[in-house]
């Protein structure tokens, strides 16, 4: 009998996985179609678990620990079986060990450029790259739905599944963070836990959980960061932003075929439509301007009112303007009597002094004549 043959003739009485890698996730142990013996000892270490495969159908889990296989602890493996209370035989069945560390620092990127519609650029063309960690949290899922028959899975063999499906997530994580394109940089924390939020609901269903996601670095074609800059400085001199940043645009290039006859009518038509906007939003700052309200002028006191002038009829004559305080002077002269015709601006006709009230006060002022001697 050789070797391999005495191998194939012995049962099974010890498993366990000694694992010496770094990138192993499920490593399946090597029973050479032997048979476990009842009573077998499972050892499953720290940052392990131990599944049980029949025919292709998980049976147990076993969690960190040292077991003796006995049908009390594998209720789900003795029902495929069938086997009653107390069955002692040996028995076939495969056992995966799968690693549940975390496996950190793995790198993701994006090999082509992801499309992104942007209300202002249209759609634009976005790089980026980054890092995430991942750690197996429901082992019977993964062995079912990854490892197959596979005696041996690493974090390649799935890294580039995975990798294609944060890309997808990526994208649906930008449309849904309503970020404008010029501040993902500045917000790549909040796009990173977006993305691992959504990339976890993707990752459970394999058995896994994303426990790490960071967008590193989102780049853009230099022609769309000049634009994005030249776009953020017309925006703060409060122009009318794309409309015009585009129509520039429109002449440069047009500028660049001046040599040619259409390159000249393009330009000038462009130089007259640039024109027409310029004079439309000078007018529209104007019509703003004008429809602000004025500021009124700060009170000031209406100028003094004017001295009255008056006229007087003397000697048949009409004499004047004379102001109260020539009157005065002429009341006291007797140039002026009470029964003197006086008129000013205002009056309807000629009337004596003596009735005219800014007059009449006056003559009370000036003493009488002398009497004769």
């Amino acid at each position: 009998m050789g070797l391999i043959d005495k191998i194939k003739g012995e049962f099974v009485d010890i498993i366990e996985w000694q694992d010496s890698s770094r990138d192993t996730l499920i490593w399946r142990f090597p029973r050479y179609q032997n048979e476990i013996k009842m009573g077998a000892k499972l050892t499953v270490r720290e940052s392990q678990a131990a599944v049980f495969m029949n025919e292709g159908k998980i049976a147990d889990t076993f969690s960190p620990g040292m077991y003796t296989l006995q049908t009390s602890n594998m209720p789900i493996l003795s029902t495929l079986k069938g086997w009653i209370h107390g069955f002692n035989s040996p028995f076939k069945a495969d056992v995966y060990f799968v690693n549940t560390r975390q496996f950190l620092d793995q790198k993701w990127g994006t090999k082509s450029p992801i499309i992104v519609n942007d209300d202002r650029f249209g759609m634009i063309e976005l790089r980026a790259f980054g890092t995430f960690a991942y750690q197996v949290t429901e082992p019977k899922y993964f062995v079912a739905q990854i490892a197959g028959t596979n005696s041996h899975f690493s974090i390649e063999d799935i890294n580039g599944q995975l990798r294609s499906l944060i890309v997808t997530k990526l994208t649906d994580a930008i449309g849904e963070g309503n970020l404008p394109i010029e501040k993902f940089a500045a917000n790549l924390e909040e796009l990173s836990t977006l993305g691992q939020e959504k990339l976890n609901a993707d990752f459970a269903e394999i058995g896994l959980r994303i426990t790490k996601f960071l967008i590193e670095n989102v780049s853009m074609p230099d022609e769309l960061k000049k634009e994005i800059f030249e776009y953020s400085r017309l925006n703060k001199i409060d122009m009318h932003k794309l409309t015009q940043f585009k129509t520039a645009k429109s002449i440069e290039a047009a500028a660049s075929n001046s040599n040619s006859t259409m390159g000249m009518g393009m330009g000038a038509g462009m130089g007259f439509g640039v024109g027409g906007a310029m004079t439309s939003m000078f007018a529209q700052s104007m019509n703003q301007m004008n429809a602000q309200p004025q500021q009124q002028p700060p009170a000031v006191p209406p100028p003094l009112p004017s001295a009255a002038q008056f006229y007087a009829a003397l000697n048949g004559q009409q004499s004047g303007p004379y102001s109260i305080d020539t009157i005065t002077s002429m009341i006291a002269q007797n140039s002026i009597q009470r029964t003197t015709l006086m008129w000013k601006t205002g009056m309807s006709g000629w009337v004596a002094a003596e009735t005219v009230p800014e007059i009449a006060s006056l003559f009370a002022s000036v003493p009488p004549p002398l009497p004769p001697v």
